[in-house]
């Protein structure tokens, strides 16, 4: 990671909270307010996304770019405290799924990658209503084992 790169990062970080409530500014309010960084909230973001996102090429919008940021955030943030952890991103191997993206590492009961971005995106891709929360619970039980 170059000195930029990094510096980039870092302020992407120091901007987690301030970021995470513009995010949650931008929703109609009922959503916004179960918001609480409860498991059970997933869902409520996962619909949010759902609704306002009937396709992948929808979110990936420059328009869309923060809020896409904020909600990727807002996961995040659920699971690391839940599972603790940090943000972490990569930029050593170009042919890394998640080359240049914002990951969690260290939770407890990881065992693979973790990018909160691809989360979103492929909770809007699958529709399932039920995608973040089935991939926390997943941790919830490896962490619970372990």
């Amino acid at each position: 990671m170059t000195t930029t790169e990094d510096d980039q990062f870092q302020v992407w970080l120091m901007d987690m909270g301030d970021a995470i409530e513009r995010f949650r500014a931008s929703l109609p309010q009922n959503t916004s307010m179960q918001l609480d960084f409860s498991p059970e909230s997933l869902s409520v973001a996962e619909a949010f996304a759902l609704e306002r996102y009937s396709s992948i090429d929808e979110v990936k919008r420059q328009s869309e770019a923060n809020l896409i940021d904020g909600m990727a955030r807002y996961i995040g943030q659920v699971f690391r405290k839940n599972f603790g952890g940090k943000w972490i991103i990569d930029y050593s191997d170009p042919k890394n799924a998640f080359y240049g993206l914002p990951q969690l590492t260290g939770m407890v009961g990881q065992t693979t990658q973790v990018c909160p971005l691809t989360l979103v995106t492929s909770s809007v891709d699958r529709r399932t209503g039920k995608f973040v929360k089935t991939i926390f619970d997943n941790y919830k039980k490896r962490a619970s084992a372990g």
